[in-house]
């Protein structure tokens, strides 16, 4: 039997992760399955882990306030470095490209455990674009000895780096997560998400806005903010803006300076994951800088436009789910009235084919490791 060990600490990690370890855990004859958790993240990590029931067998708890990339690389390399001197594992899963996957990585690195990287690829060319994401990545998948690339993109990506062995297109989990997701929505709390969100006049199109990149921090930020007043203006009788927007004061700020007490924008708090997918299925256009958030709303038929300069998801720009905005605000500006505005231009981005996979990047991935079992023994 093989010791697999999920390492994550952050909410986009375990949404990704959740659907993977849920598969493996069907194939308990072959795998011996555990979890340890960083909690880089804390509150929205612990929200991921009770809506998809998976509990942690180490839970390192490095979150504090204020911390640095420095306290988490850190304490986080001290805190694996003990579970894995009681849990000698032959193969450890790390997921995209946060400072757990680079630590993780690095861990396993050290004790010569060979590395699963999933979302293994993604680049922007920007060692600074995201930051420190774009490096977490570039180094982890030079550790990693099984490259699971969302795209054939991804896989030329990697080629590039001269990594070509084990390198598998199969999709991103982040697809099979959120119909997982929505299944479990739909069977427990649709009713209660409806009188949740019962200030929303549903009957308009809803435009869901997610961003927090820190790039984007100052006038980036101010303009991409000003862009929604001045959208929310134009189309008052028409659309609802939803911001569930996140807590750190270089985003609260230009938030609330710029977009309080417009009549049809509604300033939430941070959503869980089962809300935030609840309501992204009810929305008409999703504008946003998270890079999971460019797989998912496709995956829904929602047109995405992304407002940063560059992103490492090349392939939903190529595929035409997505559009690149930047924080541009006569773009963002023109291209959400467009999307408001002309059908025939939202159909073309709504039926577009979702460059990420169809559900079922889970299973092939447990079937390709059991291959490499089979080759081993």
């Amino acid at each position: 039997m093989k010791k697999l060990l999920f390492i994550f600490g952050t909410r986009p990690e375990a949404v990704k992760m959740a659907p993977l370890i849920k598969e493996f855990n069907k194939h308990r004859g072959e795998f011996d399955v555990k979890v340890l958790v960083t909690a880089q993240h804390r509150q929205m990590l612990d929200q991921v882990l009770d809506f998809f029931e998976i509990k942690p067998d180490w839970d390192l708890n490095l979150m504090k306030s204020n911390q640095t990339l420095f306290d988490i690389t850190a304490d986080g390399l001290r805190g694996i470095e003990k579970v894995l001197a009681e849990y000698n594992a032959d193969v450890i899963f790390v997921q995209g490209d946060t400072t757990t996957v680079l630590i993780g990585a690095l861990a396993a690195f050290y004790k010569k455990i060979k590395v699963a990287h999933i979302e293994a690829g993604l680049r922007s060319g920007n060692k600074f674009s995201p930051y420190p994401e774009e490096m977490n990545r570039t180094i982890a998948g030079h550790i990693a000895d099984f490259h699971f690339a969302p795209t054939e993109k991804a896989r030329e990506s990697l080629a590039k780096e001269n990594i070509k062995r084990n390198v598998y297109v199969v999709g991103n989990t982040v697809i099979d997560a959120l119909h997982l997701g929505l299944d479990i929505v739909k069977k427990k709390n649709d009713g209660e998400f409806k009188k949740l969100f019962n200030f929303i006049d549903f009957s308009k199109k809803i435009i869901l806005v997610t961003g927090h990149r820190r790039e984007s921090f100052g006038a980036p930020f101010e303009d991409m903010c000003g862009a929604l007043k001045e959208i929310s203006l134009r189309f008052a009788d028409e659309i609802e803006i939803i911001y569930p927007a996140h807590l750190n004061p270089h985003v609260q700020a230009p938030v609330k300076n710029i977009l309080s007490n417009l009549k049809n924008v509604h300033l939430i708090e941070p959503l869980d994951y089962p809300k935030l997918i609840w309501l992204m299925e009810k929305s008409y256009i999703v504008l946003t800088d998270s890079g999971g958030i460019q797989e998912e709303a496709p995956a829904l038929g929602k047109p995405v436009l992304v407002m940063r300069d560059v992103t490492e998801r090349q392939e939903g720009i190529d595929a035409g789910t997505a559009k690149l905005v930047g924080t541009s605000f006569f773009k963002i500006v023109a291209e959400t009235q467009n999307l408001i505005s002309n059908e025939k231009e939202y159909e073309k981005m709504a039926h577009a084919v979702n460059p990420y996979g169809d559900g079922t990047s889970s299973r092939q991935i447990v079937e390709i490791l059991k291959k490499h079992i089979h080759i081993e023994q």
